[in-house]
């Protein structure tokens, strides 16, 4: 008999602003511990040097944290131009360094339209991929570096917000599986002078574009005040999927969706995932079958 988990029954997203120095685990264990929450998870992980939006689910909403990895993110990012690093970023050690005072603001305008729409990247040695069952990273602190195969990425936009003689701050609005420093790398490679990146910050994912963030001292304090300040900065469960279309369930066809049976639904959509709802109240991610049903597919349990 599998043991009942330990902690608060409480569901909901928290849009958190990871510190920089953090890892995204350490994160979220801060903030289960915080919400004293018998279930979390995150969303995909932002490295230790990356600050910003770290959608924590809690409860019911680890249901749809595949569903917020796979989603758009923007980040915000600073590169030193002229010198390369074994990580692509501050954390590593500098392998190469070349001149870069004649590289201009028109040069970095130049080259935006080059990295934006759909490229192939190839993953950056220190990254959580594995290669035969281990992480790229760990053979990297090895000193073992395997070929990786170039995957395809889209960068939506990609705006340059400042330039001064060996810096550059950018804005990337791009797509899963988008490695930020591989694009920084990538960029000092055309310009001639190698690049990488010394500050990094992400400013939305997926549907929580503008949204606020709370970082660990006001959660901490609101803590301190009890449950409910802590609650009321939770997000409703569908609030990660509003980018998806709803289909509205009548009491009959809400009973047999609960039962896991698929249903015919008047006027949905003809294809792909969905929001699905009994009246108002959220019932979970329900999908398009061929013959124009709809079927469960992940429902919450609140």
């Amino acid at each position: 008999m599998s043991k009942k988990p330990r902690g608060r029954a409480i569901n909901g997203i928290l849009l958190l602003d990871k510190p920089v120095n953090w890892s995204s685990n350490d994160a979220l264990q801060k903030v289960k511990r915080i919400y004293q929450a018998a279930k979390a998870g995150h969303t995909g992980s932002l490295d230790p040097l990356a600050s910003g939006m770290l959608p924590i689910c809690l409860g019911e909403a680890t249901k749809i944290s595949a569903y917020l990895l796979d989603a758009d993110k923007t980040y915000v990012f600073k590169c030193a131009l002229g010198k390369k690093t074994t990580t692509a970023d501050a954390e590593g050690e500098v392998i190469q360094t070349r001149p870069h005072e004649h590289i201009t603001r028109a040069d970095v305008e130049r080259l935006l339209p080059q990295f934006t729409g759909d490229l192939m990247q190839v993953p950056p040695m220190y990254s959580a991929l594995k290669k035969d069952g281990k992480r790229l990273y760990e053979l990297a602190r090895e000193g073992i570096e395997v070929e990786r195969e170039p995957r395809p990425v889209t960068i939506y936009k990609l705006e340059l917000l400042s330039f001064t003689t060996g810096e550059m701050e950018l804005l990337a609005t791009c797509s899963k599986g988008t490695y930020v420093r591989t694009l920084a790398e990538d960029m000092g490679e055309v310009l001639g002078c190698g690049a990488y990146i010394t500050a990094l910050r992400r400013t939305s994912v997926g549907p929580y574009a503008g949204k606020e963030m709370i970082t660990l001292e006001q959660l901490q304090a609101m803590a301190e005040q009890g449950t409910d300040h802590l609650d009321a900065q939770l997000m409703p469960l569908d609030t990660g999927l509003m980018n998806w279309p709803a289909v509205e369930l009548d009491a009959n066809s809400a009973f047999y969706i609960k039962q896991g049976q698929p249903v015919l639904v008047a006027k949905s959509p003809v294809s792909g995932l969905v929001r699905i709802y009994d009246q108002s109240r959220f019932l979970g991610v329900g999908e398009i079958q061929d013959d124009g049903k709809v079927a469960p597919r992940r429902l919450m349990h609140v």
